[in-house]
């Protein structure tokens, strides 16, 4: 005999989580399922072991979609304040580091365990590690098929995520059972991730890996492309690496770069470099790697110079203006088009998703399918590097399970 329950929900990361309790604490039976052997490792994983569980500026502008304003509506009725409040209650320290970020003090661990407590308190059941093999609607509910019993719902809620960190157990499931039931999905790719060069064009910079140094970083056009992504611009910390460049700079921008276009990145962002050298012909009496290391780090100013084609002994006061302004650019708008990225297996987010356009912005219902919801990264909602995901799955967590 399936065992039946009100709410089926399929993923036990953040969004699962959230949403099987708040569904459990509105008096739904609740079955809370996950296929992998231990508890939410991409919440575990995060923010370095301290997990960065929400950022305090959230709001719409912070989240790529082909449909921007549909995640509006979860954000605005659940919010940081919300979260840390539940932080709060649970006294879990926590701190923030800059730009909003915050984290716990001691763990992760600790907002996994919250989590937990959380479900139990309202009396959750769990059914982990447990595969879904196959679901489907039938007069009775949705029937679902598992390697640990059948299960027959009123409603089906997927939290699955995407095909981000595969390591750690990401799969495809959330995509198949979308299309399954007739919804789009907007193609998805790797977001928040570093992204790599290759041929000779990189070669001098090869040697660099292990810089780091705060930059500007754009890419896009500030007028989009008729869609939800507009071009992307970042003050943030860049790290070049053996394949390429990384560092939060990077991540960022890497979820608004299109493949076959450049980044332009300005190294030196609090000034006019090509200004500074022209000015400098007749009071800087240096060669040229000396006059770069005043304020670049030298293995990233030598690397330079090698780039454009200058000798690191050449005097400043011998170089033709033609010569300093086109260095200038290449400092304050570096502009490069990378190869591609480190992919899905370092990405921190799964760009793309199944379509909102599909799902109610209130409940996150399919429109199409009643009983059926989507949450979390598994809809095509990204937000920046910074705590915003793991907001977006609190939200959209909480949006269904006050609706199941």
């Amino acid at each position: 005999m399936a065992k039946q329950f009100d709410v089926a929900v399929i993923g036990a990361g953040a969004a699962g989580m959230m949403c099987a309790a708040v569904a459990a604490g509105r008096g739904k039976r609740v079955v809370l399922i996950d296929h992998a052997e231990k508890l939410a490792e991409k919440i575990r994983i995060s923010g370095g072991g301290r997990c960065n569980f929400t950022n305090v500026n959230a709001g719409p502008a912070n989240f790529l979609s082909d449909n921007p304003h549909f995640c509006k509506s979860a954000l605005s009725r659940y919010t940081p304040a919300d979260f840390v409040a539940l932080v709060k209650k649970h006294r879990i320290g926590y701190h923030e580091k800059h730009r909003g970020q915050l984290f716990c003090t001691e763990s992760a661990e600790q907002i996994i365990q919250m989590l937990k407590e959380e479900c139990a308190s309202v009396d959750v059941t769990w059914r982990m590690p447990t595969s879904v093999a196959s679901i489907d609607k039938t007069d009775e509910g949705y029937l679902l098929i598992t390697d640990t019993g059948d299960i027959i719902a009123d409603s089906v809620v997927i939290a699955t995520g995407g095909l981000s960190i595969p390591k750690i157990g990401a799969t495809d499931f959330g995509y198949r059972i979308a299309t399954q039931f007739g919804l789009s999905i907007v193609e998805t790719r790797p977001g928040l991730v570093p992204l790599t060069f290759d041929g000779p064009s990189w070669e001098a910079f090869v040697p660099l890996a292990g810089i780091a140094l705060e930059v500007e970083v754009e890419t896009g056009s500030s007028k989009g492309k008729g869609k939800g992504n507009k071009g992307g611009f970042f003050k943030e910390d860049l790290l070049f690496t053996h394949r390429g460049l990384s560092g939060p700079a990077i991540l960022q921008i890497s979820s608004y770069w299109q493949p076959g276009t450049p980044i332009i990145i300005n190294l030196l962002p609090e000034m006019d470099v090509t200004q500074a050298l022209i000015e400098g012909k007749s009071t800087l009496k240096k060669q040229m790697g000396n006059v770069l290391s005043q304020w670049l780090p030298t293995r990233l100013a030598e690397g330079l110079l090698l780039a454009n084609g200058i000798e690191l002994d050449a005097r400043l006061a011998d170089m033709p203006d033609a010569k300093l302004r086109k260095l200038g650019d290449a400092i304050n708008r570096w502009a490069i088009v990378p190869t591609g990225s480190e992919g899905y297996r370092k990405a921190e987010v799964t760009l793309g998703g199944i379509d909102t356009r599909e799902l109610s912005q209130q409940t996150m219902m399919a429109n199409k399918v009643p009983g059926l919801y989507f949450i979390g990264e598994a809809v095509d909602v990204t937000g920046w590097l910074g705590g915003y995901n793991f907001q977006w799955a609190w939200a959209s967590g909480v949006a269904a399970g006050q609706a199941v």
